[in-house]
């Protein structure tokens, strides 16, 4: 079942790890769970009165995971949204008697009326900044020509065009949106700008519709309609059409978009675009987890072209890709390679190297900011120059392992130790209740711990000698930072069961008798315990399902 619980919610609140049964657990296999830890928490075995107000606070909690993972209803809400999907304002109104999907249509509904009440408060800003640079005289240069000029040694790079854009959506209800944009540009010393308006609509579930409004010191003023609309649960088609008012005229145009699920990662496409520049274009592009691929073939006036491109996705943390295209027509042949990796939280940089006839070569980069873009297309040469080529390949590269030494990795370093302190400071209470809750648990554990290993003891079973719970230093290059480890001993003794210790694919911290040491860092469980009189040793990540024991947990009695 997905899963939509936040961390805190996982490592407080996290239901199935309390009681230590998987997310597909049945009822039977819920009821087990239960029954063993309120044997384990009643308060009524306790005598201490102090031990007797910590049992009846584990047994309430116990209870509480109980309750909400039998109840079909509760339960389908909880696997989505967690446990603060079931505190939502009005959810206590809802008929319990519903269906699974009819409670998530229910709480949708309900998300759905607070989404309402937060639509003034919220804007969705995007921007581009494009900066054209002519650096064709580091190659191209004559000589010559500077011999007798002071400076003249010096090649001269100079930015020729410029483009900003911005855009800010605000929705004004559930249905309708107003987007504002305005643009910027020039080029050569000559340039303009363009301010629009466009009021959109959903109309129902299959489509929109959209009015633009726009005004500009180029063009003149703007009209166009747009609208989208499923035809299929396969297929849909985008139609727009638009009166450019200028000194020459009325300009209409049309452009239609039908577009078609050829399979589940495959799209058609066929394009026909009337007015000022008219043309047909159809496409196929296929988007996978590991790769993006496009073909496309355009026939109209002034451009003719067939183009091919090719992705490659690197499964890394960084979403590092590599792509490749090749593109042919009327106007010459373009090949272009490239690269683009995620450099922070919410950075992506990219480089691309544009080779063509009679275009020259191109070096290429873009940063992606969060909602903001930069772009910065820098033409090398007209001509194809291996050096050019070369230099605009190794170049960005070695350009970019030295930031990546020098400035990326320090600053990601000290923004992750940043979020971890704040995320240390905003749990630190509760974690210390947390601590005290484990370290109450252990104690009720310890007479239900003494049978358990007597009961082992007599049949040479499952003994847990040591157990530890936290962050390890085993790399040598981190030997200065410091272990973060709890002893979980007992409470994995007191979860063994016929010689057998099963742990489920969850979170540890949320085990009876556990908690998390180091919030916020990569945790693991350690284990050494001994079995038919055989020592035995193993190392589990902490979401890793564990059973014990295990053949090739042994330790060899020659080591």
């Amino acid at each position: 079942m997905a899963s939509a619980l936040d961390d805190d919610e996982i490592h407080n609140d996290d239901y199935y790890s309390l009681l230590n049964v998987r997310r597909e657990a049945t009822q039977d296999e819920l009821k087990a769970a239960y029954r063993r830890l309120c044997m384990l928490y009643h308060p009524d075995k306790h005598r201490d009165p102090e031990l007797k107000r910590q049992a009846e606070q584990l047994f309430n909690f116990v209870h509480e995971a109980y309750e909400v993972l039998s109840d079909p209803q509760a339960r389908a809400i909880y696997d989505i949204y967690g446990k603060r999907g079931l505190d939502v304002e009005g959810w206590e109104v809802v008929e319990r008697k519903r269906t699974p999907a009819e409670i998530r249509e229910e709480y949708e509904r309900l998300q759905k009326e607070r989404e309402e009440r937060r639509l003034q408060q919220r804007t969705n800003p995007k921007g581009t900044i494009s900066v054209g640079i002519d650096a064709t005289d580091l190659f191209d240069r004559y000589e010559e020509d500077y011999e007798d000029v002071v400076g003249g040694g010096v090649p001269h790079v100079e930015i020729n065009k410029m483009h900003i854009s911005q855009s800010i959506e605000a929705p004004l209800t559930t249905k309708d949106t107003a987007v504002l944009s305005g643009s910027l540009s020039t080029h050569n010393g000559n340039g303009g700008g363009t301010i629009n308006l466009a009021l959109r609509r959903v109309t129902s579930a299959k489509g929109w519709g959209e009015v633009e409004l726009g005004a500009g010191d180029t063009h003149g003023p703007l009209f166009g309609m747009k609208i989208f609309r499923n035809l299929t649960p396969r297929c849909f088609i985008t139609a727009q059409c638009g009166l450019q008012f200028s000194s020459r005229g009325v300009r209409p145009g049309v452009t239609t978009v039908l577009a078609r699920h050829l399979d589940k990662n495959t799209m058609g496409y066929l394009q026909w675009r009337w007015g000022i520049q008219s043309s047909m274009n159809t496409s196929i592009v296929r988007d996978t987890k590991s790769s993006h691929f496009t073909f496309a073939m355009q026939l109209g006036i002034p451009h003719t072209f067939v183009m091919m491109s090719y992705q490659y996705k690197f499964q890394d943390d960084d979403q590092t890709k590599i792509k490749g295209s090749v593109k042919s027509g009327f106007f010459g042949t373009v090949v272009e390679y490239g690269a683009e990796r995620k450099i922070s939280r919410h950075s992506v940089l990219g480089a691309t190297v544009s080779v063509g006839v009679p275009q020259g070569v191109s070096l290429k980069i873009k940063l992606n900011r969060a909602s903001q873009t930069y772009f910065f297309p820098i033409h090398l040469t007209d001509q194809l120059l291996p050096s050019a080529v070369f230099y605009a390949t190794v170049g960005p590269l070695v350009f970019y392992l030295a930031i990546q030494q020098l400035v990326i990795r320090p600053y990601v370093r000290a923004q992750k130790e940043e979020d971890l302190e704040k995320q240390r400071e905003s749990s630190a209470s509760n974690i210390a209740k947390k601590k005290q809750e484990a370290e109450a648990a252990v104690l009720l554990m310890q007479e239900s711990v003494r049978r358990i290993i007597e009961a082992e003891e007599s049949r040479m079973g499952l003994i847990i000698l040591n157990a530890w719970y936290g962050k390890f230093v085993t790399d040598n290059s981190r030997k200065h930072e410091r272990a973060k480890v709890i002893d979980v001993t007992v409470p994995l003794q007191c979860l063994v069961k016929d010689s057998k210790l099963i742990l489920t694919e969850a979170i540890k911290s949320g085990l009876p008798g556990f908690y998390d040491p180091c919030v916020g860092e990569e945790k693991s469980l350690k284990v050494l315990y001994q079995f038919r009189g055989v020592m035995h040793q193993v190392l589990s990540g902490d979401t890793e399902p564990l059973r014990i024991p295990k053949q090739s947990h042994r330790i060899d009695a020659d080591t």
